[in-house]
């Protein structure tokens, strides 16, 4: 059966949707072995390597000094503090409500915009997104509220949103100050530089263990999160938005936190109730509000 580009194209899309809604679930995997910020270390060394050794096969020209300053500080930003704590965040809060949370980051743009960069020309739908945006995740919090917690959980979800709001932080300085460099081959360097940085801050806050007891179950996760997280699902994703129209491509971000709902409850029984579910589409609701006033704009 020969399939049409259309075709391939959803298919794209939907191995997307599952590979990086499945991220969430196989980093709380991963971290229930080792510590969170070991395991986004050598996830990020792995997947760097890989990015930079295809780019110098190709022949790539080294970065300038102010492109490997930009490097570095994406690299802090969009990597280190919310790759890392993200998945330090994970061992500790459900891993549906940490792509929930992780799929707030406009909305976060846009309120650090309009308080540190008085940016005034927003419009009426970017503020009703923003507000049920905010409904949404509260409603969700309301839920989980009344319920016991294990240990860590305030410090997991203080985690979360310094992550999140720091690739919000990220995602301004990029925006603002573009270097004219092949995308992927930055995606490597910022890579590779933040599992430097990632190592240097997991042994100084003792969030490190020897390589050679982390288990099994491990190592099977950061293979899965190297090989489909990131090799797999940017093949896929780049094949989607070549071949779909832009707004059906970006779904992803909005099916993304509903995967990982779904199969968290499913593999860790993390709590499903009518009230996330519902609590979870209006908060997807407003961001992609959000979203579409920011294309607008």
């Amino acid at each position: 059966m020969v399939f049409s580009i259309k075709q391939k194209a959803y298919a794209s899309l939907f191995v997307t949707c599952i590979a990086w809604g499945t991220t969430w679930v196989v980093s709380k995997i991963a971290v229930q072995g080792a510590p969170g910020l070991q395991v986004s270390c050598i996830r990020q060394f792995l997947a760097g390597c890989l990015l930079l050794l295809f780019f110098t096969f190709k022949k790539e020209k080294l970065p300038t000094r102010q492109q490997f300053v930009w490097l570095l500080v994406s690299s802090l930003f969009l990597v280190v503090f919310n790759s890392g704590l993200t998945t330090w965040s994970i061992k500790y809060i459900p891993s549906g409500l940490a792509a929930l949370i992780g799929a707030l980051y406009p909305l976060f743009v846009v309120i650090i915009e309009m308080l540190f960069l008085k940016t005034r020309n927003y419009t009426l739908l970017t503020f009703t997104g923003l507000i049920t945006g905010i409904a949404g995740i509260s409603l969700v919090f309301y839920e989980n509220a009344f319920h016991d917690h294990p240990a860590g959980y305030t410090f997991g979800l203080f985690l979360c949103f310094t992550g999140i709001i720091s690739w919000s932080i990220g995602t301004i300085l990029i925006a603002r100050n573009k270097y004219q460099m092949n995308p992927y081959y930055a995606l490597g360097w910022q890579l590779f530089l933040a599992s430097l940085m990632l190592y240097v801050f997991a042994v100084s806050t003792d969030n490190f263990i020897p390589v050679s007891i982390i288990p099994a179950k491990t190592w099977i996760g950061i293979a899965y999160l190297v090989i489909v997280g990131s090799v797999i699902a940017f093949v896929a994703f780049i094949y989607s938005i070549k071949y779909l129209p832009p707004a059906l491509a970006s779904l992803y971000a909005y099916i993304n936190p509903i995967v990982a709902i779904l199969i968290g409850s499913v593999v860790f029984n993390e709590r499903l109730t009518l009230n996330i579910l519902t609590g979870s589409v209006i908060t997807l609701a407003g961001v992609y509000m959000v979203n579409l006033s920011l294309k607008k704009k």
